[in-house]
């Protein structure tokens, strides 16, 4: 799908990323980041703010690391944007939610196309309102030829549902005698899932100190490396991103002389 006249303008005067150095040689380095944004609400009370203004904040932590793991060439960076339990939340910041969510796809459309990023989704994003769905999909089928850093946002996701999804999906497959059961193996449930197609998950990040998965890429996380900061995600900047990175590739390398 080619922009039209109106947004080719905005693309030829959006920022270009220099590309930086990056903080290991490419083949220790991270092909897969998803993080966990924890710690809007946590932030804005700590700071006698309403909630929303700690999500507001988070978007230029979004965009942050984006344009960092563009500029060091990381394969893919995947965000849990909305998982399935946040619809338990108070519906005003839910509506908040989704308007701040439409308003990035919007703004950001010109950067992302400029520095050759490719969006993608996973999740039943078909639950999110429409006007959310429609700008999503433009931005998805407007960027789908980019060849740069593969952007997923993570929406109305949940993990435990995604296998769900895979392990009905190959049933009606064999129901329908297009495969035998006999024949299901790790890979074929893999390219099943909402991410196949992408890079193996090598890192996944958490921010403001929990512990936790919380239904997020359970599959896809075995083999990952799991980096917790106390920093809350309006703070996280790429400093703590390339702090989570250099982790990594120390645990990695602690591995490969174990095995060794």
């Amino acid at each position: 799908m080619q922009p039209d006249s109106k947004l080719q303008a905005l693309i030829a005067r959006a920022p270009r990323w220099p590309v930086l150095p990056a903080p290991l040689p490419r083949e220790q380095m991270p092909r897969h980041v998803a993080i966990i944004m924890d710690g809007n609400g946590r932030w804005a009370t700590q700071r006698g703010l309403i909630r929303i203004n700690g999500h507001r904040a988070g978007v230029d932590s979004v965009r942050s690391v984006t344009r960092y793991c563009g500029q060091v060439h990381i394969q893919a960076l995947t965000l849990y944007a909305f998982s399935t339990e946040n619809w338990k939340r108070p519906k005003a910041e839910i509506r908040l939610l989704f308007r701040l969510l439409k308003k990035y796809l919007v703004e950001e459309r010109p950067e992302l196309m400029a520095n050759g990023v490719r969006l993608t989704s996973i999740g039943d994003t078909g639950a999110l309102p429409e006007d959310v769905q429609a700008e999503l999909k433009l931005t998805q089928e407007l960027t789908a030829q980019n060849k740069g850093l593969n952007l997923c946002l993570a929406l109305n996701y949940g993990a435990q549902g995604e296998i769900l999804n895979a392990a009905q999906a190959l049933a009606r497959r064999v129901t329908r005698g297009e495969l035998k059961a006999d024949d299901i193996t790790e890979d074929v449930l893999k390219n099943t899932l909402y991410t196949a197609g992408m890079p193996p998950l090598d890192l996944l990040i958490r921010t403001a100190g929990e512990r936790r998965l919380s239904n997020f890429l359970l599959w896809q996380a075995c083999d990952a490396e799991f980096y917790v900061t106390p920093v809350c995600w309006p703070e996280f900047e790429q400093r703590d991103l390339e702090a989570a990175v250099l982790e990594f590739a120390r645990r990695r390398s602690a591995v490969m002389s174990l095995e060794s």
